[in-house]
């Protein structure tokens, strides 16, 4: 009995309390605030943000996540045509007449049959022929040696430069019964073929005859082109008697 007593007045102090405490409150109110609810929560705090740091690098951009752009084609121009190329042209060949010469000589005995000039004298009155088949008829026209050997001869007009490589100079004759025999030095006897020899070019004005040779005026060589052959030569037909 005395622990229900004493219990009982613990509990008339604790009321008394309460309505002190509360003064002019409702008493549901005021008990409501003061006792303890049924559940018990942890305070709720407001989210607070998280401190923010200067970067102390740049951002790297990430390569994975970059845009792949399409490669950009080049502008299309359309073809240009490129100025025709010709081929040089070049001057024809100018066709002028032909004239021939050279020097005909006469060998000593002692070189018969070698083909040599050693100790060989200029010919006089020796023959050659000049023989051209560009023509349907072989052309054949001969000249004679001066006292120096030398024989010059202008082709008929009927055969130019053009014709020139179809030509040849032969040894012909000689005067001297002991120097009478042809050799074939400088293709003498087989036919020797027609060199050009360029020569100096006449005046603007070509002056009037002279009373040079044909051979040494210009007047005379302007429409022709000179050729070369030689030298020939003839040997005695017997050797030397020792």
């Amino acid at each position: 009995m005395a622990k229900a007593l004493v219990l009982l007045q613990l509990t008339l102090l604790l009321a008394a309390a309460c309505f002190t405490v509360s003064g002019n409150e409702p008493e549901g109110v005021a008990f409501s605030a003061q006792s303890p609810s049924p559940f018990h929560h942890s305070p709720i705090y407001p989210p607070s943000e998280s401190p923010k740091y200067p970067n102390s690098h740049p951002p790297y951009p990430d390569p994975h996540r970059q845009k792949i752009q399409p490669p950009s084609q080049p502008p299309v121009y359309p073809p240009t045509q490129s100025p025709v190329q010709y081929p040089p042209s070049y001057p024809l060949p100018k066709r002028s007449l032909l004239a021939v010469q050279g020097v005909v000589f006469c060998k000593p005995c002692n070189y018969s049959g070698v083909d040599t000039l050693m100790g060989a004298t200029p010919l006089v009155d020796a023959s050659v022929k000049l023989e051209c088949n560009n023509t349907k008829r072989p052309l054949v026209q001969e000249a004679k040696t001066d006292k120096n050997g030398y024989f010059y001869m202008m082709a008929p007009n009927s055969i130019t430069t053009f014709g020139s490589h179809k030509c040849k100079v032969f040894l012909s004759s000689s005067p001297m019964a002991t120097c009478n025999k042809p050799t074939d030095l400088h293709y003498g006897m087989q036919g020797a073929i027609l060199m050009p020899q360029k020569l100096p070019q006449p005046p603007a004005q070509a002056p009037e005859l002279s009373p040079l040779s044909a051979r040494d005026d210009p007047a005379v060589l302007s429409p022709y082109e000179l050729f070369t052959v030689g030298p020939f030569a003839f040997e005695p037909q017997t050797i030397c008697p020792h």
